[in-house]
């Protein structure tokens, strides 16, 4: 859900400040004030200049940007160089882009995981190449939560003179994030993960980092992004980054999710969770992911979570149009088909209590008695 104290703070934008940020009246001008403001709350949350955030429509936007960008900035500068490296486990529209890549040429190699879904850094190191150019892994995971160790991949890549770029959709407010101390060059935010509205994001480019902009317009976001910006949705993401950067609430939900894992393992016979097992803390595991691998036919137990309240999600609820039945992440670690396809995952936010928790728990294990006793499971 939207924050409702982010939908307060985006209502004047959709009236009294609905001017065009690129605009020399008054309105627009104030439309362009906050969109400074929003620049630099961006930039001040992840230890970045306000210079180096791009504006963007979402992860999706920002991630073809890198990708596609920095690929035919090697072209455009003639560097001879067309090799990236991605993993596995990415998001659908990073391995789509890849793929999309590969066709124009460009060579790209993906590496495989452990059993928990992490990254060696050793792997990384054999896979460089003189050719490459670009390193893409994402940060948290957003179908097992396993979240990826940036200081060890980003000296690899610093130590060899490459970019590392990394999606922190996922991660962003939930895990500290800090460009001075991170040997990150792009990194991918966006808004609705964290309680904003949707359709807005952003992209870190550190300074001196070229990219060929794939959506060409008024030289809008640097000349990176052409586009008249959606200031309401901008104010919005502002306000849900520093609403996400407040309290305690990342303790809280790492202590529900442990406490929901827990009571799952331990009252489901033959239930796996999928993606590491990071009691007490955010670190290694994304603070509202809770992934498993059911004794059941997961669509129909998922059917009866969804009549009695409960919202859930087979693989990447992006990925839900594709109609792909066996998740490529759950693959990745070494899950077979059956267990893949019987895997669902359950997600908190700071807005969820711990009545809701154990009334969904409760719900949980009746449903899985239910569908283990159906003749059609």
């Amino acid at each position: 859900m939207v924050d409702p104290k982010v939908v307060k703070a985006m209502m004047p934008y959709f009236s009294e400040v609905y001017g065009n940020a690129s605009s020399t009246h008054e309105v627009g001008a104030k439309a362009k004030r906050a969109l400074a403001d929003v620049r630099e709350v961006v930039a001040k949350s992840i230890d970045a200049r306000r210079e180096e955030i791009i504006f963007t429509s979402g992860g999706t936007e920002s991630n073809n940007l890198v990708l596609k960008g920095l690929a035919f900035q090697q072209k455009v500068a003639k560097t001879g160089k067309n090799h990236i490296i991605t993993t596995k486990i990415e998001h659908s529209c990073v391995l789509h882009s890849c793929e999309w890549l590969e066709g124009q040429g460009f060579d790209v190699t993906y590496l495989d995981v452990d059993g928990d879904g992490f990254v060696r850094a050793s792997d990384l190191e054999k896979a460089l190449r003189p050719e490459t150019f670009l390193v893409s892994v994402i940060h948290g995971n957003n179908e097992i939560g396993t979240v990826q160790d940036l200081s060890a991949l980003g000296d690899v890549c610093k130590k060899a003179g490459v970019l590392f770029h990394t999606d922190g959709c996922q991660s962003y407010t939930k895990v500290p994030l800090s460009m001075k101390k991170l040997s990150i060059g792009l990194m991918t935010l966006n808004s609705h993960k964290i309680h904003g509205p949707k359709g807005v994001g952003a992209l870190y480019v550190k300074s001196g980092v070229k990219l060929v902009p794939v959506m060409h317009g008024g030289g809008h976001e640097g000349g990176l992004r052409g586009g008249t910006e959606n200031i309401p949705g901008l104010v919005g993401f502002a306000e849900a980054v520093k609403l996400g950067l407040k309290g305690k609430h990342v303790k809280e939900m790492v202590k529900m999710r442990d406490y929901f894992i827990r009571e799952v393992l331990s009252r489901i016979e033959g239930v796996k969770l999928n993606g590491p097992l990071d009691e007490g803390s955010g670190e290694k595991r994304l603070c509202n992911n809770m992934n498993f691998a059911f004794p059941v036919n997961a669509e129909m137990l998922g059917d009866y979570l969804n009549m009695a309240g409960v919202c859930t999600s087979k693989g990447s609820a992006c990925s839900a149009n594709e109609g792909d039945e066996v998740s490529h992440v759950l693959k990745a670690l070494g899950r077979t088909d059956k267990e893949a396809g019987n895997s669902i995952r359950f997600t908190i936010s700071r807005f969820t209590t711990q009545k809701e928790l154990d009334e969904s728990l409760k719900i949980l294990i009746k449903s899985v008695e239910k569908v283990g006793k159906s003749r059609f499971a």
